[in-house]
């Protein structure tokens, strides 16, 4: 019969010198002295503690078991004479009597060594996920985040929000990526659909007379993997609040997230509310991307007009150019050309750049076409000697994006322009209702569709479709968003006339959104929500830059489970009871 363990391998201190323990863990590994002399370290999940082994018969048990088998140690503590600081129980080690075998590692030789797993391959670490976790480093990133979202659970209930589950077998529903389906076995040729988000069931619960909801909720998205997103499956803090304003969504988040972010994250301070408030348009003409990081003190400005006609064809009539000034900045040749290289790589547009010498003269990149120009830019820009101005062109939204790179890129390497120990939030507001679908051609919801246009229905009948407003913000903290929420449209007849202007008429939102559309006819409140990403929040509070480190079982970038072997073949008569038959191209 197992006998539980009297103290945990980060507990004994010197004051338990003397007592009788016993303590298990995982055989990290032995320094041999000699053979009847070694120094064992056993890990558990809380910490090490030396043992040492003093008789040759429990050296030679030792010696036949392989590092990570556990085992259970029982035995004396006594007082270290060489103390390791650098150990919890560092004064201490334990001296047994007894050593037993838990559990046997049969394998000599294990994929990586699990101190130093966060450098083997990714896939290796994936596959052998249980040994992954096994390493402190990565062990404490799962205990961060599940401390994490208790403080977030704690939070949110002492803001007055309910903790309501919703279902994860639901209907198709169109939130802007692919459905994972379920196909049903009682109802052949039907489909259940994983949740993208819990977006109609809250908002169902806001028209049901519930005041304040929340729950950190799992959604599911079949779309690629990226550094900040986890394909499969990720979990949000979403909530929604009834008889609510934009302001009073900011106001609780202003509140929940900054101590979180203070309290857990590798730096120490973050943003008080309130949170700057920057219009997307703004935001797009001086940071060149809704996502701004604030924490960097450089903004583009519009030089169109002073560069127009001045001979460099990429500032051709007609194109956008934008300019980023940065003072104090002495990178080298090989630096600049590499950062503007970086920035093609990334944003797919070119970037240009001069310096302004002590005389006040051009000089570098594109100066020698800028003789005629100079006035107006040194008007323009408030040019001064030894700045470093760098420069985007081209189709106005092309020209933003890459002007917003190179803020991105040059900040972080240009000394005193960046502030790099905090947590600067802000909020995107007044987004468009609708745009122009890059693959369609045809006009398409901006972002949510259920969300209330500014002006109501007044706005969609009166203004041109693309110059609607919704009441539509993004949360952003340090250059990434966190979240996207809404005013939502929660008026039956606003909510046909919105879809209306994108082809669907009222029979299909009916027919899309039946539960929904049904309960507002019933008379729902006005209400409003978000969802900031859990994982996201995590990786920047543990100031990781891939979101599988803090998630406990992630897939891989093909969205695969190495571990498990997921995505898998299913027997024939799985596939018949569902009605599913596998139909095979040529080419497979």
């Amino acid at each position: 019969m197992f006998q539980s363990r009297t103290h945990n391998c980060n507990e004994l201190r010197l004051s338990d010198a003397g007592k009788t323990v016993t303590i298990c863990g995982y055989f990290e590994n032995i320094r041999k002295v000699s053979k009847n002399l070694g120094f064992l370290v056993l890990r558990d999940f809380y910490g090490k503690t030396q043992v040492v082994v003093e008789t040759e018969a429990m050296m030679e048990m030792i010696d036949g078991l392989n590092c990570e088998s556990t085992i259970q140690v029982t035995g004396v503590v006594r007082e270290r004479s060489s103390k390791n600081t650098a150990m919890a129980t560092g004064e201490i080690e334990v001296v047994p009597s007894e050593i037993k075998v838990l559990g046997k590692c049969i394998y000599n030789e294990l994929p990586f060594e699990i101190n130093r797993s966060k450098e083997a391959d990714e896939n290796a670490r994936l596959k052998y996920r249980y040994l992954d976790l096994r390493n402190p480093a990565v062990k404490d990133k799962i205990v961060l985040r599940s401390r994490i979202v208790a403080d977030l659970r704690a939070s949110m209930t002492n803001e007055g929000f309910l903790e309501i589950t919703t279902p994860i077998l639901t209907c198709s529903s169109p939130e802007g990526a692919r459905d994972y389906l379920v196909p049903s076995r009682l109802h052949e040729g039907k489909f259940y659909a994983l949740p993208q988000a819990p977006q109609q069931f809250k908002q169902i619960l806001m028209a049901s007379g519930f005041d304040r909801y929340f729950q950190i909720a799992p959604c599911f998205r079949d779309e690629d993997a990226r550094a900040d997103r986890s394909p499969g499956e990720f979990y949000q803090l979403d909530m929604e609040m009834a008889f609510a304003s934009q302001e009073d969504v900011f106001e609780v988040l202003e509140r929940v997230l900054p101590p979180v972010f203070a309290k857990y994250g590798v730096y120490k301070t973050a943003s008080e509310a309130p949170f700057k408030r920057i219009k997307y348009l703004d935001a797009l003409e001086k940071y060149g991307t809704d996502k701004p990081d604030l924490r960097i003190d450089l903004i583009a400005e519009d030089v169109s007009a002073e560069l127009a006609g001045c001979g460099f064809e990429p500032f051709a009539e007609g194109n956008t150019i934008k300019a980023v000034v940065v003072s104090g900045f002495n990178g080298s040749r090989k630096v600049i050309d590499k950062m503007m290289a970086d920035a093609e790589v990334i944003s797919g547009g070119k970037g240009y750049w001069f310096k302004v010498n002590e005389d006040g003269s051009f000089a570098g990149g594109i100066s020698k076409f800028l003789g005629d120009a100079h006035d107006a830019l040194v008007s323009k820009l408030g040019l001064k000697a030894g700045d470093f101005i760098a420069l985007s062109a081209g189709k106005k939204s092309a020209a933003q994006k890459t002007a917003g790179t190179l803020i991105k890129i040059i900040g972080p390497n240009a000394e005193g322009h960046m502030k790099k120990d905090c947590y600067e939030f802000c909020w995107i507001v007044d987004f468009p209702m609708y745009e122009i679908g890059e693959e369609s051609g045809e006009l398409e919801f901006c972002h949510n569709p259920f969300s209330m246009p500014q002006g109501g229905m007044d706005a969609l009948k009166n203004q041109e479709p693309l110059e609607v407003l919704a009441y539509q913000y993004d949360l952003v903290c340090n250059g990434v968003e966190l979240s996207s929420g809404a005013v939502r449209n929660h008026d039956p007849e606003i909510m046909v006339e919105a879809f209306k202007l994108v082809g669907l008429g009222e029979e299909d939102v009916k027919k899309k959104f039946p539960a929904m559309y049904n309960a507002f006819c019933y008379g729902a409140p006005p209400h409003a929500g978000i969802a900031p990403g859990v994982d996201r929040m995590v990786m920047l509070i543990a100031g990781e830059e891939s979101i599988r480190e803090i998630i406990p079982f992630p897939m891989n970038k093909n969205a695969q489970d190495l571990m498990m072997g997921s995505p898998s073949e299913v027997e024939e008569k799985q596939l018949e009871d569902v009605h599913i038959a596998i139909v095979r191209t040529e080419n497979e």
